[in-house]
This record gives C-alpha cells, structure tokens and sequence, in this order.
C-alpha cells in the first residue's frame, strides 16, 4: 500500500537494508526485533547511535547480526535526516522518482515481475549521491514495490484492486519540485 509518512518510509529503509540477500519470510519474522534494535524506527536516534551501539546490535539475536548493514543504517538514517531538512520531508524526496503516483505495471502472471527498472535504477545512483548504503537498483525496486510506489501485485490478486483505489485518491501529493542544491 502506498506509504506517505516519513517515520514508515524509514522502516522499510532499515528492512530492505537487511533483506538484501536474504528472505522476506525472515525479515517479518524479526520485524519486532528490529523495532525495538533501532529504537522504533526513529531515524534522530538511530543517526545518533554510536560504536557500542553497533557493538551491542551485533549480538543482538533479534535482528540481523551484520557489520555491514548495522554501520549502513545508521549512515541511511543521517542521509535520511539530511534530506528531510532539504524536501522538508523523505516522502517528498522520494515519490519524486513516480510523479507522486503509483505506477501500476499490471502484471498477469509471476513471469512478469522484475528484479529492477530504470526508475529504480535512478533511485539508486541519487540516493547514493546522497550517502545512503546498500542502495542498490535491485533494493530500491523492492522498497518502490514495499511502499507502494509500484503496484506489482498480480491483476488477479485482491490487493491490486485495493492499492490501486489507495494510489488513486487525492490526499498524498507532495511537492515535487526539487530544490536545488
């Protein structure tokens, strides 16, 4: 479903950082341990968090115990807060990449899902631009399908009809003029 608040927007940063190269299956088995590991999903805490905090993740058995993406999300939540202070908010950087629209791929059948797509793909290079890790076209794809900036359910699932009355309605838009740096 399409996703508008930047506190959401940050969890599925923090999930598709650590989902990458692993199963959903498992991310939303530990979808609570990460809610409590990084502090509700709170990107001003979470940017502030220290070498013992890292520490601490890392054998922190609820969540993903990774170097790599504990030390990427605390870097993601500072390059988040730097691009809240410049859209005045995530959710206006970031629906910029559809117009502010869901775009609606109106899949038939599972061989026509994609791993990515020249959207993502820019996604990709601009958020890397701004310092965010484990950003990758593949990671920005799934996040687009997680926030509901794609709608890749299939045609005959009953969440196509629903996401696409939810993208549909007024009540989401933001500005989308980029501001200049």
């Amino acid at each position: 479903m399409p996703l508008h608040t930047d506190r959401k927007l940050f969890e599925f940063i923090v999930l598709d950082t650590f989902q990458s190269g692993l199963s959903w299956r498992l991310m939303l088995e530990k979808r609570e341990g990460f809610k409590q590991a990084f502090a509700n999903f709170d990107p001003k805490k979470v940017a502030k968090f220290t070498a013992r905090d890292v520490t601490r993740l890392l054998n922190d058995a609820g969540i993903i115990r990774n170097r790599q993406k504990i030390t990427a999300t605390v870097r993601n939540a500072q390059a988040f807060l730097a691009v809240q202070k410049e859209f005045g908010t995530f959710a206006t950087y970031i629906w910029q990449f559809t117009n502010g629209k869901t775009i609606d791929h109106k899949l038939r059948s599972e061989v026509d899902y994609r791993a990515t797509s020249p959207i993502a793909e820019a996604m990709s290079k601009e958020m890397k631009s701004r310092g965010f890790a484990f950003v990758g076209p593949t990671t920005c794809h799934a996040y687009m399908q997680g926030i509901g900036m794609y709608n890749d359910h299939l045609v005959s699932c009953f969440r196509h009809a629903e996401v696409k009355s939810v993208s549909t309605k007024a009540g989401f838009r933001h500005n989308h003029v980029r501001k200049k740096k």
